[in-house]
């Protein structure tokens, strides 16, 4: 439901400064003549005549006129290679409210105390990719893009993103901060191997949902679905988070997001069996873990890739200690997408190339 801010609410004091922040850079662009503007993100839903629905997600910033074209950044910008801290100078709009047109129903809705939109919505669309139209404060109005999966779906594919499908080393702060406001989005290097891994696997599954899962902020959503189309992994929604502190705490925790959002999965596709994607320089194996002994009827089967000794130490060390610890769920711990690919054609997970070619 969209967040009322109408009602006081007792909130954390770094949660009341932010806020007193944002509000005061808004009400500074609007004077510079800066408009509303929605940023779109990739979404998904569920394609069913009965209980369909979408879930959308989107932010609502302050920018300068002209600076995007339909939510994205001008094609100049995108071609000179956007530099990371560009992504968080535009001032959220709290609360910002939000048309959504879709199917020929509308839907006003509101984006959360950081400009950031996740709303579920009811819709019946078929399955496959879709439009949905989002407006707000008279602007030119936007398309998002929406995956709408089959509700007789069973199976999945959900990947981790720093260190799985980008080399990024995130945990250190240092190198954090660097790749994640400095370095041009041209710059970052794709995990060897592991975008055909993907494409094989999901090459005999049309209409199978692809998600990226994620501890990055939604600032960063527009840069890695670039990403993630110039290096031709499978397209698929991202599921960020937002930086910063919550109403009760200092900062948000990046393992809850990822495990509210994966026992999110497990109750909007009870049909689905996933195969989880990950590393081990983080909480993937733990979270995995966890899910597939609390779910072991929506995993299919656990990927780690084992980063190499320096990428180790950069993330901050290996999690081994959970491998092979879920009875009936297989995982598979190499190096590489090509390791990793030999080991799920070993599961029968991935369909054996020879084989294709007879066909």
């Amino acid at each position: 439901m969209p967040v009322d801010y109408t009602v006081r609410r007792a909130r954390h004091f770094a949660a009341r400064v932010e806020d007193a922040w944002h509000a005061h850079r808004e009400r500074r662009a609007r004077e510079r003549g800066w408009v509303a503007t929605i940023l779109p993100y990739k979404g998904y839903g569920l394609s069913s005549e009965a209980d369909g629905w979408i879930r959308i997600f989107s932010r609502v910033v302050m920018a300068r006129p002209g600076v995007f074209e339909d939510g994205q950044h001008r094609a100049k910008v995108i071609a000179d290679g956007v530099r990371g801290w560009r992504n968080f100078i535009s001032p959220p709009v709290a609360g910002g409210k939000v048309r959504v047109e879709v199917g020929g129903s509308r839907y006003d809705v509101a984006a959360d105390r950081g400009g950031v939109l996740d709303v579920r919505v009811a819709a019946s669309l078929s399955p496959g990719w879709h439009r949905v139209t989002l407006s707000t404060e008279g602007s030119a109005p936007v398309t998002s893009q929406v995956f709408m999966v089959d509700s007789h779906a069973d199976f999945g594919m959900l990947s981790d993103v720093d260190d799985t499908v980008v080399v990024t080393a995130l945990p250190r702060p240092l190198l954090a901060a660097w790749n994640s406001f400095v370095l041009s989005e041209h710059a970052r290097v794709a995990t060897p191997g592991m975008a055909v891994m993907m494409e094989r696997v999901m090459r005999s599954r049309p209409g199978a949902p692809t998600l990226y899962l994620s501890t990055g902020a939604w600032n960063v959503a527009q840069t890695l679905t670039r990403f993630l189309s110039r290096n031709l992994y499978p397209e698929g929604a991202l599921l960020l988070t937002d930086w910063g502190p919550t109403e009760v705490r200092w900062f948000r925790s990046g393992m809850q997001h990822k495990a509210d959002q994966l026992r999110r999965l497990a109750v909007e596709f009870p049909g689905i069996k996933w195969l989880l994607i990950g590393d081990d320089g983080q909480h993937d194996p733990v979270l995995y873990a966890e899910f597939a002994r609390r779910y072991p009827g929506h995993v299919l089967a656990i990927v780690i890739r084992q980063l190499t000794p320096s990428e180790a130490v950069l993330a901050g060390g290996r999690t081994l200690g959970l491998l092979n610890s879920t009875p009936g769920v297989p995982w598979v711990y190499e190096p590489d997408g090509s390791r990793i690919a030999a080991q799920l054609e070993r599961l029968g997970i991935i369909e054996n190339e020879t084989t294709i070619g007879a066909d």
